[in-house]
């Protein structure tokens, strides 16, 4: 087994039931085994999809200012930026907080199921490659901060109802979190070798060239022209992401770019009796801090301001470090990375906000919440800096090290 962040190759014995492995060099976590996780995880995801279906149907949130009322659904969220013009915003919110948690549930329904079938379908390796790469762009998790974050916006504006719709969306979140803790990718590839559905016990030659999969970390050999396909899962082998510095250079680049006019242009302006005032990001953090909501002007300053810039800068520390092939602090840069990974998603806090608030505030000349540029500007760069930290290798940090004491990571 090869740990995915430094490139060490270790020899990981059978685990016993709740034991862990990780790297030797940089504590990674390579595999833990829970005898009965994958039968919580399938418990948990028909909990989570019951949840997604009643957060569909049941009221969300409804609004009333002045004899005006308004409802507002997951979905009208979706339609009230794609009314406005802001269509790209339409499809963000529309991916990562209808599709990409619908594919990613059904996926994970379809998988753990057929893994209790005494002869499971040979697709569900291709259809659990696919639950995986989706997962991280299904973000309910930062929408209910988003949801929670508009209502306090409101509550001193109108008043308020929160639907059942809100506490589906919150127990939705809540069995999201717990399958996601449950599945271990390691297990699940050994169950589907258990299951007889990819081959197990791959003959691996310590002379020849090796390389972990991407997808499901199986260790084999590369042919002679380096290249080759994984025999348990048959995604593509690459020693190293292709292009990893080059490619993560250009999204830094253009992500740097974009946070200009993101923080410069309004990403929303509310419209009141004929009168209308924009707002920035900036401004919407000082409005909250004047009326006195300190810890939430707090959250959003950090989410919406300082991650970004923060990752910004993080990356750029990593592709300069790296491609000096310098070994300076190689355990503190992999932590570094691992919080890019991490906090990337929640920077859409600002983004959900607003399709909640566009969706609610639509009462004519009463008040009126329209989207601006600036948040498809900020959107881009949230995006974008997600792909960047995807794309960066971080074992490239540690070839520098193998270099230096004249060995391969083993």
């Amino acid at each position: 087994m090869e740990c995915h962040e430094c490139g060490l190759a270790h020899d990981v014995p059978p685990l016993q039931d709740g034991a862990r492995a990780r790297c030797a060099r940089c504590d990674n976590s390579l595999h833990q085994l829970r005898e009965v996780s994958l039968d919580h995880a399938f418990a948990y995801s028909c909990a989570g999809a019951i949840c997604f279906l009643m957060a569909n149907m049941l009221p969300f949130i409804s609004l009333e200012i002045s004899g005006r009322a308004q409802v507002a659904s997951l979905i009208t969220g979706v339609r009230a930026l794609y009314d406005e013009g802001f269509w790209e915003l339409a499809i963000v919110v529309a991916v990562t907080m209808l599709a990409a948690p619908s594919l990613q549930i059904l996926c994970r329904l379809l998988v753990l199921g057929g893994l209790r079938l005494r002869r499971p379908p040979r697709w569900l390796p291709v259809l659990y490659r696919f639950s995986t790469k989706i997962s991280r762009w299904a973000m309910v998790e930062v929408y209910m901060l988003g949801v929670f974050v508009a209502y306090v916006k409101l509550i001193d504006l109108a008043s308020v109802d929160v639907g059942y719709g809100v506490f589906a969306v919150g127990a939705l979140m809540l069995t999201t979190v717990l399958t996601g803790s449950m599945l271990d990718d390691e297990t699940v590839w050994r169950a589907f070798e258990s299951k007889g559905v990819v081959p197990r016990h791959v003959a691996v030659d310590r002379a020849r060239p090796t390389c972990r999969c991407e997808t499901c970390g199986l260790v084999s050999n590369l042919d002679e022209n380096g290249k080759g396909h994984c025999p348990r899962c048959l995604a593509h082998l690459h020693h190293r992401k292709p292009a990893s510095l080059s490619r993560t250079w250009a999204l830094v680049t253009t992500a740097a770019i974009l946070y200009i006019p993101a923080n410069l242009f309004p990403v929303m302006t509310v419209v009141s009796l004929g009168h209308g005032e924009p707002d920035t990001i900036l401004s919407g953090v000082v409005a909250l801090a004047d009326a006195g909501m300190w810890p939430l002007a707090l959250l959003v300053l950090f989410a919406s301001i300082l991650v970004p810039v923060l990752k910004l800068v993080g990356l750029v520390v990593l592709l300069i470090t790296t491609q000096s092939a310098s070994t300076w602090r190689l355990h503190e840069r992999t932590v570094l990375y691992r919080i890019i990974e991490f906090v990337g998603r929640w920077s859409m806090i600002d983004i959900f906000m607003i399709s909640i608030l566009v969706a609610l505030v639509q009462l004519g000349e009463i008040a009126t919440i329209q989207p601006g540029i600036g948040a498809i500007a900020f959107a881009s760069v949230v995006i974008i800096t997600m792909i960047a930290s995807e794309s960066f290798d971080p074992r490239l940090m540690w070839d520098a090290l193998d270099r230096h004491s004249g060995k391969r990571g083993r």
